[in-house]
């Protein structure tokens, strides 16, 4: 008798950084609104983020995608955490999230992309715009509670 073995797919690695501070409403946080790009346009969504390149390193594609994406430096990322997710359907949908905050950085926040951002806006975490890319409105919600894994798309939640 064999035993079945499990079909193997291939994870999707991405960095998002949400850049913070104190504002007159709480805590905010620097959010683009999506334009153009094939994947939840027109959705708000961290104002940095991108796919983790073949020999890069999770913390290097975080200051790699806001130099390109808003022109600034991060001096310092703070690791929130990881995000396992899955759609089932197609190989693509199978990601791994890495998520940072940073609260110091060297220059001023800009669009860099205008053909994939239409805005950027410093918004409350308690009084975010609609409709944010649902799997970073959960990433949004659990900044700062020290979870260090979220698991979204599977049946069951092991650990």
């Amino acid at each position: 008798m064999s035993a079945t073995i499990p079909e193997r797919f291939v994870v999707v690695p991405a960095s998002y950084v949400f850049l913070c501070r104190s504002g007159e409403r709480g805590d905010e946080v620097l959010l683009q609104l999506r334009r153009n790009t094939g994947y939840m346009d027109d959705h708000w969504a961290a104002a940095a983020a991108g796919h983790v390149e073949r020999g890069e390193t999770a913390y290097g594609a975080a200051r790699r995608e806001a130099a390109e994406e808003l022109g600034i430096e991060v001096a310092d990322l703070h690791f929130e955490f990881t995000m396992h997710r899955t759609a089932r359907d197609l190989p693509i949908d199978e990601r791994v999230d890495f998520f940072f905050t940073a609260r110091d950085w060297a220059g001023e926040p800009r669009i860099m992309e205008q053909d994939k951002c239409a805005e950027l806006r410093w918004c409350a975490l308690d009084d975010l715009p609609e409709p944010v890319v649902p799997h970073e409105r959960v990433a949004l919600a659990n900044l700062g509670t020290g979870e260090k894994y979220l698991a979204i798309g599977f049946e069951q939640e092991q650990r």
